[in-house]
This record gives structure tokens, C-alpha cells and sequence, in this order.
């Protein structure tokens, strides 16, 4: 995820901010003025935006001085001009009481604001360090249109204000929010990364004219689509403005590929990734302590094996024991890249010339993905894929709309590979997936249950052989993995010639593999069921699948796989030519991003039809003893009640859902 949200309160937190993140993380000189310590640090103002600018009396570009943010963020919500304000009504002749209160937005809040950190992805940030100047140019502004866009989206669908009893009553802020933006051009590490800091304020004015509170919460919960449009949107004006085109890489087997630019290679992104590594070593050791960690009476402190929730608490612990000293002394933005190149040509391993023509080689891989992927977007299967990963990666399989919307935006880029799209297109896919595979089971308790936003969905289809969660596996006691006998000694010895990280940690599987599959069993039902209507469509759905799908799910599988060898039957043209799809093996593309071979997804299909036949003869035992009884009873809106599908045929069946 490329953007990053963190709360910022009013004290000891927001004097951290004034000190260190609006100097470029730096280390700002006491009593030095803050245009003169952003000089000393190499990096530019802070800039004003947002369309709430106006009621501020504000404008968007305008440069941020301190005593506007010591105001609005340092002072519990006053207005920025709150000085100037008070100076003026004391003038007037009023108490310093009514002064004070004139220059106040509304309550007086301890968080006063929320933090959001841009960065687009390594292979974008790596063309602006070692690029040209129109080269980073135009990848700045890409940048800078795709935080205006994201906070717009936040203006229009996401912020609330809460007002009344318990905070029971929301309204969109009309004219808009105001937040303040800092530009940084490298991390703690030295290594070159564009990122901006945009601290969003929470004071928002109603229709009346007060002034209340943003729900911070709301905020947090669409982060995940908010990294999701920020991503689209830097890449494809990014590839739109340069030639260029991206591809899905595999980072951590089992978790989702990520979207980098074609022709930046891996190991010039490895260079930069010197924090992340120093964070996996320590990730490991944390690890290792916390699966054989004991209490006083020798039994273990917690479960044999890392969760997803304990392996993120312990990452986050990882990254602050690992964290680097602040930098030293401040450099230009000119200096930086030109000792960022020199760094790259010799420690990263990549050859001089790549590095020197990065632009070149990219614009060239752009070519080639051009030439054998063609960006055609089925708003039908797009939908079917975003609703079995959300069930699949949501605890219960339970959703709501923000996660099909973050789904929609990432299945999007995983298939335009950088070509722009229509407004809007997100939106018509999350609605299709609603409507045709979807099944509300809401049962509301407050007001903000009754919302759009908070429904609560499922998946219509009959998945009984896909849980949303997988039970813990059961691990083979380890003899290298015994708790030690005294806590003060060490955790566990490690097997003999493995250094730290090496040895096996037992983890809960991660889930997105499982996603996949999910969504490649019920493409195949879909498929095989609605054929007809399929082939009868303006385009070859084909060409939807190349960009989305591994090449093993592209072309039919023969009836006996014994006979792969005989000629195609006559009338019955091949679904693609493979042969360019073949060689994406070699270029870590699609192949790599979802590693699936023909027999292990006949496999994994024979399993999934045995449950499902199972699940359905015990449904339907337990479906003929209850209809014995009483009927069921019927919602208040006419609508059944909602229970496991039955056993026989049914709308939904017959139409692939």
C-alpha cells in the first residue's frame, strides 16, 4: 500500500511534525525560522490545497507559514488567520474572551488532523531519480494531479461531519476540507524517494455554517482504496506521458502482486529496498522469539504459529528497532540525484548503460507488452474477480462496498497496464458485482448501519468449499524449537549453519493465493455454463483474460488431457495464440504473479467439486427435515429470510452465479 495515514493530535505530536516532517525528516535548528530550516533542508514549502481553502480565506498553492499551522494544528482547530482575527476584534472592542472564541472553527478537538503519505511505486520513483529533467518533471506533476484527485474522492464520497446525539447524524462537507502538503526526496535510508505529506485538517463546515469535526474513522476504513485510485492514477498518466507500460510482480510469494513499471529491473528496486531488508532480518528474529516465548511457568506465552494480525504488531515493532539515524547534512535536489546514480552504478549490480537509459529500456519493455496484451476490461468477469477475492481475503467472508471499490481499482490497473480509463469505470464494476454476485445481509441497528457505505455483503454464489478462513495448521513438534528452560536464556537454538532469518517459522498461510484460485474456480463454472452468451458478445472476452489471467487459464483444456497432441476440431478456432504468452516466463510478468500449472488446477477443481457435492447432500438432508417443520419466517420487507442456498435448481444456478 502506497498511502499511509497517521493521526495527528495537538502537543507533543504535532510539535514532532513542525520539527521534523515539515523539514524533509530532518532535524530543524531551534529558533530557525521554518522558510529558512526547508532552504537549509534541501526541500521546497508546504503548500496549501483542498476546496475548503475558501471559506479560510486561503488559496490552493499558497505557501504554508508556521503560524497557520501552529493554529490549525497546534492549537486545537482555530482558524489559521486566528491571530489576525483576534487582533482585530480586540480592536473592536471586544473581551479578550470573544476574541478568542471569534478566531475558533467550532469546538475545540485534541486530533486536529490526519497525516496521509503519497509515494508512488519504486520502478516510478527510480525514472524520477535517474531520469531527465522533463522525465521527472513530468512524473512530479503526475504525482501532484493524483493527491488532488484522491482528495477530492475523499471530499465527495468519503469525509463526514458527525453532529447530534452520539454522532448518529452525517453530512458531507460542502465546501470542501483543507490540508496542508510537503514535499520529501529521500527516505531515512539515503536512498531516493519521492513522497508527499499531506496533513489533512478535520475541521469541515456544515450547510448551516458551523463548523464541526471530519470522522477520522471513515478516513482510516478507505485507505486501502484510496492507495488503490492514488496507484492507478500516478501510473497511467505516468505511462500515458512517457511511452511506458506496467506489469504484475511477485514481491512475497503468496501475498498480491504489485503493479512496477515494464523494464525497471528487480534488482534496481532491491537497491532501494535496503530499509525493508534490514526490517525482514529483524522480522525474523521477532518471529523466531515469539513462537517460542514462555511465560513464569514454562508453558508458551502464545500460539505456535504467526498470525496475520501478530506478524503485522511485530513488523510494526521491527521497523521502529531498525529505524536509521536522521540524515546528515542537507542536499540539493540536483546533488541528490547525481549521487544516487553514482550509488546505484556501484552497489546495485545493475549495469551502468541500464541504469544511464532506464527510460529507454522501459519504453522498449512498454513495447513489448503493447504488442501481445491487449486492454479490454469485461465489466461481467471484472466483477466476478473482485467478488471472490474480497470473500475470500475478508474474515467471514463478509464485506462492504470500500473493499469491492479497493478490488475494482487494482483488478483495473492489474488489467489496462497503464492505459487510462473512463471515469467512473470502478464504479460500474463494483455495481455489477453488487447486483449479480452479491447478497445483503445487513441487519441494521443504528442509523449509520442504514448507510450505502456500511452494507454488509457476502457472496451469492454457493462456496462452501471456499471458507474465508483456513483453519490453523497443525505443526510436527521441531526439535530445534523447544523453549528454553529459563527465560533469561536464549529463545531457541538455531539449526547448525543457518544465520538469522533462515530457519522455519510455521506462519499462518496467506490468503490471496487462495483469492485467486477462488475466482479461477468460479470463472471456469461461469464459463462452462453460460458458454452460449459468451461466445455471442461484440469482442472475444479473450482478450480480457490475457491481460488478467495466467496463460493456463486462457485456452480450454481438452476433454482427455492424454491427447493434447490431436489437431483442433474444424469450426473450432483456438481461444489465443500462446506463443507470446509463453515467453512472459522469462520477463516476470503474469506467470510469475500467478504461478499456476494446468494439473494443479484440475486438481484443485476436482477438490473443490467433491466438497461442494458433499456440502450440498448434507444441505440437502438437513433442508428436507426442516421443511417438515414450520416455514420459515419472512423479513419485514418481503424479503426471504436469508439461509444456505437449497439443494435443485435455482435462478441463480442457472445463470452462473
Amino acid at each position: 500500500m502506497t498511502v499511509d495515514i497517521r493521526i495527528v493530535r495537538a502537543g507533543q505530536m504535532y510539535r514532532y511534525y513542525l520539527r521534523e516532517t515539515v523539514v524533509g525528516d530532518g532535524r530543524r535548528p531551534a529558533r530557525t525560522p521554518l522558510r529558512a530550516a526547508q532552504e537549509q533542508a534541501g526541500v521546497p514549502v508546504g503548500r496549501w490545497m483542498g476546496r475548503g481553502l475558501a471559506a479560510l480565506g486561503l488559496a490552493p498553492g499558497q505557501e504554508v507559514t508556521e503560524a497557520q499551522l501552529r493554529n490549525l494544528f497546534g492549537e486545537r482547530g482555530r482558524h489559521p488567520h486566528a491571530d489576525r482575527i483576534e487582533a482585530d476584534r480586540l480592536a473592536q472592542g471586544a473581551s479578550p474572551a470573544e476574541a478568542y472564541r471569534a478566531g475558533a472553527l467550532g469546538r475545540r478537538v485534541t486530533v486536529t488532523g490526519v497525516d496521509f503519505v503519497f509515494r508512488p511505486q519504486p520502478s516510478i520513483y527510480l525514472l524520477w531519480a535517474f531520469g531527465d529533467e522533463e522525465t521527472r518533471r513530468v512524473i512530479e506533476a503526475a504525482h501532484e494531479r493524483a493527491i488532488v484527485r484522491v482528495l477530492e474522492w475523499i471530499e465527495d464520497e468519503v469525509a463526514v461531519i458527525r453532529y447530534g446525539t452520539d454522532g448518529n447524524y452525517r453530512v458531507r462537507p460542502p465546501g470542501g476540507l483543507v490540508a496542508a502538503r510537503f514535499r520529501h526526496y529521500e527516505a531515512r535510508s539515503g536512498r531516493p524517494l519521492l513522497h508527499d505529506h499531506v496533513l489533512l485538517s478535520v475541521k469541515g463546515q456544515r450547510l448551516d455554517g458551523k463548523w464541526g469535526s471530519i470522522h477520522t474513522t471513515a478516513l482510516h476504513e478507505n485507505t486501502v482504496a484510496a492507495s488503490a485510485l492514488y496507484n492507478e492514477l500516478v501510473a497511467a498518466e505516468v505511462c500515458e506521458e512517457l511511452g511506458l507500460a506496467t506489469e504484475p510482480r511477485t514481491v512475497t510469494p503468496g501475498r498480491r502482486p504489485v503493479m512496477e513499471i515494464a523494464g525497471v529491473p528487480h534488482e534496481l528496486i532491491r537497491w532501494t529496498a535496503q530499509r525493508s531488508d534490514q526490517i525482514a532480518t529483524c522480522l525474523a528474529e521477532l518471529e523466531h522469539e515469539y513462537v517460542t516465548a514462555i511465560d513464569d511457568d514454562g508453558e508458551p506465552k502464545y500460539l505456535p504459529v504467526v498470525s496475520e494480525r501478530a506478524r503485522a504488531k511485530l513488523n510494526t515493532i521491527a521497523a521502529r528497532k531498525t529505524r536509521p539515524p536522521r540524515k546528515g547534512k542537507a542536499r540539493s535536489l540536483g546533488q541528490l540525484r547525481t549521487d544516487w546514480k553514482a550509488s546505484a552504478i556501484r552497489t546495485s549490480g545493475v549495469p551502468a548503460d541500464v541504469i544511464t537509459s532506464l527510460l529507454a529500456y522501459a519504453r522498449a519493455a512498454a513495447a513489448a507488452i503493447r504488442a501481445r496484451v491487449a486492454a479490454v476490461v469485461d465489466i461481467a468477469l471484472a466483477a466476478v474477480d473482485v467478488t471472490a477475492t474480497v470473500f475470500v481475503m475478508n474474515e467471514g467472508g463478509r464485506f462492504h462496498r470500500r473493499h469491492l471499490l479497493a478490488e475494482a481499482r487494482r483488478h483495473l490497473a492489474l488489467v489496462l497496464r497503464g492505459q487510462l480509463r473512463d471515469l467512473g469505470l470502478d464504479d460500474q464494476v463494483v455495481a455489477a458485482a453488487i447486483s449479480a454476485h452479491c447478497l445483503d445481509i445487513t441487519e441494521p441497528k443504528t442509523i449509520r448501519g442504514l448507510e450505502a457505505g456500511y452494507r454488509l455483503y457476502t457472496a451469492r454464489w454457493a462456496l462452501s468449499d471456499l471458507p474465508a478462513r483456513r483453519r490453523l495448521p497443525t505443526f510436527a513438534p521441531d526439535p530445534y524449537r523447544q523453549p528454553p528452560t529459563d527465560p533469561g536464556e536464549p529463545a531457541a537454538p538455531r539449526p547448525p549453519g543457518q544465520d538469522a532469518g533462515e530457519w522455519d517459522v510455521p506462519r499462518v498461510p496467506l490468503q490471496y493465493d487462495r483469492a485467486v484460485l477462488a475466482g479461477a474456480v468460479v470463472r471456469e463454472q461461469l464459463r462452462a455454463t453460460a458458454a452460449t452468451a459468451v461466445r455471442g458478445r461484440a469482442y472475444d472476452v479473450v482478450a480480457h483474460q490475457q491481460a488478467a489471467m495466467p496463460e493456463q487459464l486462457l485456452a480450454p483444456e481438452p476433454a482427455n488431457p492424454e491427447h493434447d497432441d490431436q489437431e483442433q476440431e474444424a469450426g473450432r478456432r483456438e481461444a489465443l495464440d500462446l506463443t507470446a504468452l509463453r515467453a512472459l516466463r522469462d520477463s516476470r510478468t503474469d506467470v510469475e504473479a500467478l504461478d499456476l500449472t494446468a494439473e494443479r488446477l484440475r486438481h484443485l477443481q476436482d477438490a473443490f467439486t467433491a466438497a461442494a457435492d458433499r456440502a450440498h447432500t448434507t444441505m440437502g438432508r438437513y433442508t428436507r427435515r426442516d421443511d417438515a417443520k414450520t416455514p420459515r419466517p419472512a423479513r419485514r420487507d418481503g424479503q426471504q429470510a436469508h439461509r444456505p442456498q437449497e439443494p435443485g435448481p435455482h435462478p441463480g444456478r442457472d445463470a452462473g452465479h
